[in-house]
């Protein structure tokens, strides 16, 4: 048997081996067939089967997590299949009059830009749930999903399927903390997802702007990355200075409360020393007292009442 990759291994734990080693075009041994639509004599479909299908009965599905497709990278797949064909069957089930992908979107757009009436497929039949994982495994296991594609695909599953965040780490391939930390950049502001699904912001730079609450926040300084480019240390020493909280004011009733006391202080010690008194206060324990005097002699009256106070 051949050496599968992750992917295999994922498609494998859940439809069996025999129909990953036929999907991935690595069983020498399957036949290629006219499929029964194809007007020849109608054949029970095998599993393992491999048939050449017409185009025009092919429908994407549309439980497909992955919605941006590269119109460079098709043409460039395009480009490949008319010098060599379609080297790998397309994964499909019934569905109606037609026939719908479960894994192989972009070889079946591939071929139709490239003039193609037909391409090989494995048929099987498949639940809902079976489908989807089937598509988000192929697409997580290649890297063809951005990371937001990738975060509601996992969170289609946890709601549709009722399935938890380990149970799909176990079927892609990867970590629990993976899954998490992924799912969690659907928190972002709606602007902040786009610059991430248009590839100007990277999975780090979005996992920086989550510490910060305020989505106003997270755009502006989305933003600002892209302008100048800054890296994800910079962007996160930036959140931290944002985050920072502003050193607390007084209550704006207390200041009022220690106005009163003041001046009351002012008048007290007015009457006392029969002059002027001004109370400078630098906080609530600190400040300097002013004793106005208007000639020598009331300085020396002044003098002689604070010598009395002893």
């Amino acid at each position: 048997m051949a050496k599968r990759t992750g992917l295999g291994r994922g498609l494998g734990a859940i439809f069996g081996d025999d129909v990953v080693e036929n999907a991935d075009g690595e069983n020498k041994n399957v036949s290629r067939e006219t499929s029964p639509e194809e007007g020849g004599e109608e054949k029970k479909e095998e599993p393992g089967k491999e048939y050449m299908m017409k185009l025009s009965v092919i429908e994407p599905n549309r439980g497909q997590p992955r919605k941006d497709f590269n119109e460079e990278s098709i043409g460039e797949l395009a480009d490949s299949i008319k010098k060599y064909g379609v080297l790998q069957p397309l994964l499909v089930q019934k569905s109606g009059d037609h026939y719908e992908i479960v894994a192989g979107e972009r070889r079946w757009r591939a071929a139709k830009e490239a003039g193609l009436k037909e391409v090989p497929v494995v048929i099987k039949e498949y639940t809902k749930q079976q489908a989807m994982e089937i598509a988000l495994i192929e697409n997580v296991q290649r890297e063809d999903l951005n990371p937001i594609e990738e975060a509601q695909a996992y969170q289609q599953l946890m709601q549709e399927f009722e399935l938890t965040q380990e149970e799909i780490a176990e079927r892609v391939s990867r970590s629990r903390t993976a899954i998490t930390n992924c799912m969690r950049l659907l928190k972002l502001d709606k602007r902040v997802q786009d610059m991430l699904i248009q590839g100007q912001l990277s999975s780090g730079h979005a996992r920086a702007l989550l510490a910060l609450e305020n989505p106003d926040a997270q755009y502006q300084l989305g933003l600002k990355i892209i302008d100048q480019r800054l890296s994800v240390r910079e962007v996160e020493k930036l959140v931290k200075l944002l985050g920072k909280p502003k050193k607390q004011e007084k209550p704006k009733e207390e200041e009022k409360d220690l106005s009163f006391i003041f001046k009351d202080l002012e008048e007290r010690m007015k009457q006392v020393m029969g002059t002027k008194v001004i109370i400078n206060k630098k906080d609530r324990n600190k400040g300097r007292i002013e004793i106005e005097y208007y000639s020598e002699a009331e300085l020396e009256r002044i003098v002689e009442l604070i010598e009395s106070i002893k």
